[in-house]
């Protein structure tokens, strides 16, 4: 306690931990807890079904939406989602009609939304900031509705899953089978990647549209280092994109730095650290070994 503040002192660093009695760290507690949980259980996804892509193209579909919504003066959330969703309505017709792999559909969508995005940059004819604010995003400026919106994105997520988990299983392991035994694999499908847009859109303010790819493949791949079961990877990737939200909400308190790239650094040390005492890692190094001799 330090002239009635309390702090925290250890390490040769001095915490003022009156900082978590303010609005703006507690939204940002609460949205680094929701973002975590629903980038990472969408990333399981993204990581099950070989398409890391995803990431990638839909956050830069809404970045390109929110652009337009401040060219054009409207809710840039509202822009990134309609443009998320139309994203994510062409990307799979696209790799189903046109007999193209899920990652070339979608590597076509990121070269026009990243071309889209850079055009409206140029288009608009007032002050860059609130257009470079969706490219970094910052946690510590969310709102009580950004909240809202990724509390109610994040509900819907788990709750799907939960409800449809052997449908959605089915679907993950193999789509022809899962459509041949009569399950809705291609619906299942087109509900996950509106679910990718719909998180991507949420957590486009805290964590912005150039990283967010990053939280939700990271935590999921991490999850998947230590798993081979889908239920304990699903709890693993939410418990790794929470510790990847809170600890680099942490850091970046600690040392004055941009809050979205340090909880992106983060997620990529925790999956760093799963990668190299990855128990399927041993596996192979054994088989190798075993090979070679």
């Amino acid at each position: 306690m330090k002239n009635g503040i309390p702090t925290f002192t250890g390490g040769g660093l001095s915490v003022d931990l009156s900082i978590f009695g303010y609005q703006f760290m507690q939204n940002a507690i609460l949205a680094t807890f929701l973002g975590g949980i629903a980038c990472a259980v969408i990333g399981v996804f993204v990581v099950l079904l070989h398409m890391p892509f995803i990431g990638v193209a839909m956050s830069h579909a809404a970045f390109a939406g929110g652009l337009a919504g401040i060219w054009l003066g409207f809710d840039p959330v509202l822009g990134a989602l309609l443009l998320s969703l139309v994203t994510a309505a062409v990307i799979g017709p696209l790799a189903d009609k046109g007999e193209l792999s899920p990652d070339t559909s979608l590597g076509v969508i990121f070269s026009l939304m990243l071309g889209v995005a850079f055009l409206i940059i140029g288009l608009i004819p007032s002050t860059r900031s609130e257009a470079l604010g969706l490219l970094w995003g910052s946690v510590l400026t969310v709102t009580r509705t950004d909240i809202l919106l990724l509390a109610i994105v994040a509900f819907i997520i788990v709750g799907l899953v939960m409800v449809f988990y052997k449908e959605v299983q089915a679907t993950v392991f193999n789509r022809q089978i899962a459509l041949a035994v009569g399950l809705p694999a291609t619906a299942i499908l087109y509900i996950i990647l509106f679910m990718t847009g719909a998180t991507v859109t949420v957590s486009l303010n805290s964590i912005g549209g150039l990283l967010i790819f990053s939280l939700i493949l990271n935590p999921a791949a991490a999850a998947y280092q230590l798993t081979y079961n889908m239920k304990k990877m699903f709890l693993l990737a939410a418990a790794f994109g929470v510790a990847a939200g809170w600890g680099g909400l942490a850091l970046s308190y600690l040392f004055d730095i941009p809050s979205g790239a340090t909880i992106v650094i983060t997620s990529s040390l925790i999956f760093m650290v799963c990668a190299i005492f990855s128990p399927k890692r041993k596996v192979q190094l054994r088989k190798k070994a075993k090979v070679n001799k």
